[in-house]
This record gives C-alpha cells, sequence and structure tokens, in this order.
C-alpha cells in the first residue's frame, strides 16, 4: 500500500522510524518534540521560501521534527498529522501545556492587563495558550502576556457548531493552505471550524470526504440541512441552512455565504458535479 505523503513523514533519504518497514529510505530517525513560537507561519512543500504553502501551523502547536537542513525544519504537526517543511527560526524545542484556545477569529497578546498597552502579537482562533491565571477580564498566560478572557475557550471544550463558526470568516479572502481570518482556503475553513467546537478534523477535502461523518442519500439538495458538508473534487463547503451554503472558493476569491443551487450548478459547469453529501 502507497502511504500518503501529506500524513507520513518519508523522503527517499530520510523517514520517521514508524515507518521502518513500510517505506524504503535511507536511514530512518525519531521526530524530535517541537512547538511553533510564530504567531502563524506558513508550511511550505518544499525547503524554499517560494515554494507554495500546503497549510499553516498557529503559535503553541507541537510538532515532530526529523531534520533541520540549511534553515528549514522537516516536521508533520501534531494536530492534524500534516508533514511538511517550516522555517527552523519559527520552532523551538519542547512543547507547552496548554489549557486554552483562541475562540474568536483573532485577538491580541498584551504585556500587561491594559486594553492601552501596545499589543506583542495577534493570535488566531485555536491557538494553544498554557493559561496560569484566569481572572474575569484578563487572563495571565504561561509567558506573562496577557489576554482577554473572554476570547478563550477551554481547549477540551467541544461547544458550539461548525456552521456558526464558519460564518464568522463570512468574507475573508482566499488564501491556498490558508486556516486564519486573514486568508482560507475551503478546507481550512472547514477544518478550522470543527477545531474550534473540539471535533477533530482532516486537512484536505478527500481525507475530510472519506473521514467526516456518514454518507447522506446523494443527487437531490433538499435532503442537505444546517451543519451538512458538501463535496466536489477538490472543494467542500458548510450548508447554514437548508438551502444555503458558505465555503471559501476562487470564483468569489473569498468566503461567501450563497445558494447551494448557485454553486452546484457554477461548479459543475466549471469543474464537474458535486461528489457527495455528508452529514458530521
Amino acid at each position: 500500500m502507497t502511504l500518503d505523503p501529506r500524513l507520513h513523514a518519508y523522503r527517499p533519504d530520510l523517514a520517521d522510524a514508524g515507518l521502518a518497514g513500510r517505506v524504503s529510505a535511507a536511514r530512518y530517525v525519531e521526530g524530535r518534540p517541537h512547538m511553533v513560537t510564530a504567531p502563524l507561519i506558513d508550511v511550505k512543500g518544499a525547503p524554499r521560501s517560494d515554494a507554495g504553502q500546503t497549510t499553516q501551523a498557529l503559535m503553541g502547536e507541537c510538532v515532530s521534527v526529523f531534520a533541520i537542513e540549511e534553515g528549514w525544519a522537516w516536521c508533520q504537526l501534531g494536530r492534524d498529522g500534516y508533514v511538511g517543511y517550516l522555517p527552523a527560526a519559527a520552532i523551538a524545542e519542547g512543547s507547552i501545556r496548554a489549557s486554552h484556545e483562541v475562540a474568536v477569529p483573532s485577538t491580541f497578546l498584551y504585556p500587561a492587563a491594559n486594553l492601552k498597552s501596545a499589543p506583542y502579537a495577534t493570535v488566531y482562533m485555536n491557538t494553544p495558550l498554557a493559561v496560569v491565571e484566569f481572572g474575569e477580564k484578563w487572563s495571565q498566560i504561561a509567558d506573562g502576556r496577557y489576554v482577554f478572557t473572554r476570547h478563550l475557550r477551554p481547549r477540551e471544550s467541544a461547544a458550539g457548531e461548525p456552521a456558526a463558526v464558519a460564518q464568522l470568516f463570512e468574507n475573508v479572502p482566499y488564501l491556498w493552505g490558508g486556516r486564519t481570518q486573514l486568508g482560507l482556503d475551503c478546507s481550512g475553513l472547514v477544518q478550522t471550524a470543527f477545531q474550534a467546537c473540539g471535533r477533530p478534523c482532516p486537512r484536505d477535502t478527500d481525507m475530510m470526504e472519506r473521514g467526516l461523518g456518514e454518507a447522506l442519500p446523494f443527487g437531490d439538495p433538499a435532503v442537505l440541512e444546517r451543519g451538512d458538508l458538501v463535496f466536489w473534487a477538490g472543494h467542500v463547503g458548510i450548508m447554514v441552512d437548508r438551502h444555503r451554503l458558505i465555503h471559501t472558493n476562487g470564483h468569489h476569491m473569498l468566503t461567501v455565504i450563497e445558494p447551494v443551487s448557485d454553486a452546484l450548478a457554477r461548479i459543475a459547469a466549471l469543474f464537474g458535479p458535486a461528489t457527495s453529501y455528508r452529514r458530521p
């Protein structure tokens, strides 16, 4: 069986030690635990600054590093298992004991519990934070910075529904590989929304179509309800009610809500018909 290189770390010269016997490589190594230190960093498909991004990593997220070469770390993201290259300067050894995550599209980290202080950094939805002092208005994280308490949720919280979270990103621009309010792609929107509700979610549309929820009778969109997923080859959207879909798409270059009938007709004419409906 051929393993998916998006989810399994292997190259001809090097592979994850856990894949020994399953893939052929010149040598095998154990991944070393690191964490992302930059607020947001692009994950590249090749170790070059001009390479296309495949996804993004958020501050505090765990990564397993298999090699650091010429300023690039070849690694696997802990949350969804995605493999790619990060600038080595954007990670550090170790991990954090995250207690909370950012629950809004973005918020700020401040040097003091004062909204007039100059923010140190912007952090984005689902960023893990280690809160050491939880306050009614402000909470302090392990590195001494402060965040507005109402912008947090407990990390293990499973509250909310993905459709409601997705609607917070209406009009966010399309960005291939994006997963924040600065830019999203279609699967980035779905993954971000599911993760914000405490639900595991793979990164790419084909992975979602194979693994999220149950298949619905296919063909008649009348079966669709709020929260259902509509898939095309390489595309996905979330129903916000029985008739409208939210999706980030290259036609509008935005995250939009539109009648699902319009999306089905337009995409079918350009790229082919929908491939499935699923209910998470």
